[in-house]
């Protein structure tokens, strides 16, 4: 990299932050959804499933799941104790059954069984945060939003795009620094940076195409 691009961005948080994602697309040029879905309906459901749980094991389950059930209605037709055993594997099974009928519920009563294409209405929806409106509103809508996971959350303090672990301040503040138009594909860069490259107990720093601009590894960027 040239010197002057060097200072350039020392200088600018956000040309930085610019140069970063432009990197990362170079290098996942097939991102997607880790989640696997056919409509925004499952990847609701999945992404309620995947809170405290692994996306391999959220799409093992719901490849059985989907298959059983196929509408809000089906979800709430089905006893807690059947429906806890169908979800069992992707942990804290109670809390998500009761969470996964009474959204659909919701989705019955207020939504005529389909799902809100409006992200203050899905934040509305029992068991729905930011996190999982975010999903569900850029992925299946195509609505700007930044889905901040586990992977987002780590990768923005490393990179030293913030020093939170709060995921409303990290969602803002990469919404200052990115274009609206690639706020949906940021959580996919950096969610397959972090699976490949960047993994949390071992990062693979000398292979990082961003290395060279990251504080983490190069002091230079603190």
């Amino acid at each position: 990299m040239p010197a002057l691009k060097v200072k350039e961005l020392q200088k600018s948080e956000t040309l930085r932050a610019k140069e970063i994602f432009a990197r990362l697309k170079k290098e996942y040029t097939q991102i997607k959804p880790a989640l696997e879905y056919s409509s925004p309906f499952q990847l609701l459901i999945a992404t309620i499933l995947s809170a405290q749980c692994t996306d391999e094991r959220v799409n093992l389950v719901t490849k059985t799941l989907f298959k059983k059930y196929k509408s809000p209605k089906d979800y709430i037709a089905v006893s807690n104790e059947e429906l806890e055993k169908d979800i069992f594997s992707t942990g804290f099974y109670r809390q998500k059954a009761k969470n996964l009928k009474n959204c659909c519920q919701k989705l019955v009563d207020g939504y005529n069984s389909k799902v809100p294409a409006d992200f203050i209405a899905l934040t509305n929806l029992p068991g729905v945060g930011r996190k999982t409106a975010s999903v569900v509103a850029g992925n299946a809508f195509g609505i700007p939003s930044i889905a901040v996971d586990t992977h987002v959350k780590r990768l923005s303090n490393l990179l030293g795009f913030i020093k939170s672990d709060d995921p409303d301040k990290i969602e803002m503040k990469l919404k200052e620094l990115l274009p609206e138009k690639d706020w949906i594909n940021s959580s996919h860069y950096m969610g397959a940076h972090g699976r490949k490259i960047c993994i949390a107990r071992k990062p693979h720093c000398i292979k990082c195409t961003v290395g060279n601009i990251c504080p983490s590894f190069n002091p230079r960027f603190e």
